[in-house]
């Protein structure tokens, strides 16, 4: 077992295809272990070079409206009135944690999409 940093993409594409190999490794083996350091390498690499940021929130409340059909009356139990919906998805009034949970109880929008501007 040969392991060396990932550096480069021709380092991370040997270490994808070596974990592809080693995925049927059984437990306390050499090979797991290595699979365990690969993957950890592949991460560590990924998250340097391929970071996805959190989603805006008022992005991730616009997709789902989409996805449910919803319009900005639909968010009034959530938000306030419909002045304060129409001021929030114009990025004019940031959300509360109040907000927050009532979006993620009522529209099961995941809380990490919801963090990005927060009111207190």
């Amino acid at each position: 077992m040969e392991i060396t940093p990932i550096r480069t993409e021709k380092d991370y594409t040997v270490a994808l295809k070596r974990i592809d190999a080693l995925m049927d490794a059984e437990p306390n083996t050499k090979e797991f272990d290595e699979l365990d350091i690969l993957v950890t390498l592949v991460e560590v690499y990924e998250e340097k070079h391929y970071k996805i940021d959190a989603p805006d929130p008022i992005a991730a409340i616009k997709f789902r409206m989409e996805q449910e059909g919803l319009k900005q009356k639909d968010l009034v139990s959530a938000l306030g009135d419909e002045t304060r919906v129409s001021k929030v998805l114009k990025g004019e009034r940031s959300l509360t944690v109040d907000m927050i949970r009532k979006l993620h109880d009522q529209f099961k929008i995941p809380f990490e999409s919801l963090f990005g501007r927060v009111a207190s």
